[in-house]
């Protein structure tokens, strides 16, 4: 069985309420002030579902139950620690 992630959507933009990092137990979730959103890393996560449910823009979903409208936000997602990796 294969391990099912996490991805930030749309909804985030803008709002980045943070509550999400909280109750995070790996904290794999990170965005700067500077970023539109903020971002899973989808090698840390471990699927919980602890986000999900604090999340108060309801923005985050399983990967495979992204809104086809919000499909690319896993490449987004990916892409944020391509080029700006935690601790780097």
């Amino acid at each position: 069985m294969s391990r099912q992630i996490y991805v930030i959507a749309e909804p985030c933009i803008g709002v980045k309420d943070r509550s999400c990092v909280a109750v995070c137990p790996v904290d794999c979730i990170h965005g700067g002030e500077k970023d539109p959103q903020l971002y899973i890393d989808p090698n840390e996560c471990i699927g919980c579902g602890l986000c999900e449910s604090e999340c108060p823009v309801d923005a985050i979903f399983l990967e495979d139950e992204l809104p086809a409208k919000w499909k690319d936000f896993m490449g987004v997602n990916a892409r944020f620690f391509e080029t700006s990796p935690p601790g780097k």
